[in-house]
């Protein structure tokens, strides 16, 4: 396994970015301690081609610029919405940033995809990678409590890249964690991934108003778009959804077990993504609105060039008791760990 380390930028502040690079010889992927930012996965073809397939910029700048992205950045300290802006916790009412509409969007305007984070390399029996840490001081985001945060990103020689979340608070509060990578299994700026098949293992879905904040209700995908309980190509059905994809898929889960979530096939390349995970819901998000977006290498993002599978906890769950509860408590660990295993 080859590691590389290099600086690539430094912030106004003063404070170092620095990228890791960790191959397998085989494939290899490239992280950012700039918000923990996965910045390059590239992967061989069937007929030997390699190509980048996730979406990311050319620069730190560029991320910093366009941070409403998200582009393959770790989200915290709650991923996705809670409905406005807001939440009750222990009889005491939390005011967030209202960054969507009246609602809280991935933490907020100061979310983790912003910030610098400490960062080590990693050596293990299971894999090689990096080791991101920062601790997020109470009162950050508005959420309540002083947050230890682990980001781990481990490449093995089976092409598994594991990423495991791990928190630990002096308070209780509501957590949820997940990386946003852009996936487009033709390489990056190799147009839409319409054609691209996906299967979830989910037989029900979480309906949302226009916001996209979860109504409460838990539908059945059966005999709808939404029903990719057998491989389908996003395309087939996604003009019947308004807006496109954009729903927390719920999984069958089996206890804390890994589980499988999701995959995707690519027919042009014959690569594939296969996902396992421990948390219980994963938002497919069709990029929908990504529209002229320049990336790297002088690529053109556009409506439909990738789709994220963010592996998490359903969205707005401090405002919705009838959901699964992730909220943590003093000297508890939270921890959430997602596999993307690759093949061609």
């Amino acid at each position: 396994m080859k590691i590389k380390k290099q600086k690539i930028a430094v912030l106004p502040d003063g404070k170092k970015i620095h990228l890791f690079t960790i191959s397998n010889g085989e494939m290899s992927f490239s992280a950012t301690d700039y918000g923990c930012t996965i910045t390059s996965i590239i992967l061989p073809s069937k007929s030997g081609r390699k190509d980048d397939i996730v979406l990311g910029f050319p620069s730190i700048e560029s991320y910093m610029k366009n941070w409403t992205c998200f582009f393959g950045v770790f989200v915290g300290r709650f991923a996705n919405r809670i409905g406005g802006a807001s939440f009750t916790l222990n009889g005491k009412k939390y005011c967030l940033d209202d960054n969507d509409g009246g609602n809280t969007l991935h933490g907020g305007f100061h979310g983790y995809n912003r910030m610098k984070w400490k960062a080590e390399i990693v050596e293990t029996q299971s894999g090689s990678g990096v080791r991101f840490s920062r601790t997020s001081p109470d009162g950050e985001q508005g959420f309540p409590g002083t947050v230890s945060l682990e980001v781990l990103y481990l490449l093995n020689d089976n092409n598994e890249l594991t990423m495991r979340y791990r928190a630990k608070t002096d308070a209780d509060t509501p957590i949820n964690l997940t990386n946003h990578s852009y996936f487009n299994l033709s390489g990056a700026g190799n147009g839409d991934v319409l054609d691209q098949e996906l299967c979830i293992n989910a037989d029900s879905y979480l309906e949302v108003d226009k916001q996209l904040i979860p109504t409460g209700k838990l539908l059945s995908v059966k005999g709808t778009p939404f029903d990719f309980t057998e491989p389908k190509k996003i395309g087939k059905e996604i003009g019947a959804v308004p807006g496109g994809y954009d729903h927390c898929f719920c999984l069958n889960k089996d206890g804390a077990k890994l589980i499988n979530c999701a995959t995707v096939r690519d027919p042009a390349t014959e690569r594939t993504m296969t996902i396992r995970t421990n948390q219980p819901g994963v938002q497919f998000y069709a990029a929908n609105s990504v529209n002229g977006v320049c990336g790297k290498n002088g690529d053109i993002y556009n409506k439909h060039s990738a789709l994220c599978l963010e592996t998490q906890q359903y969205p707005d769950f401090p405002n919705k008791p009838d959901f699964p509860q992730s909220i943590l408590h003093a000297n508890e660990l939270f921890e959430a760990v997602t596999v993307h295993s690759f093949g061609w």
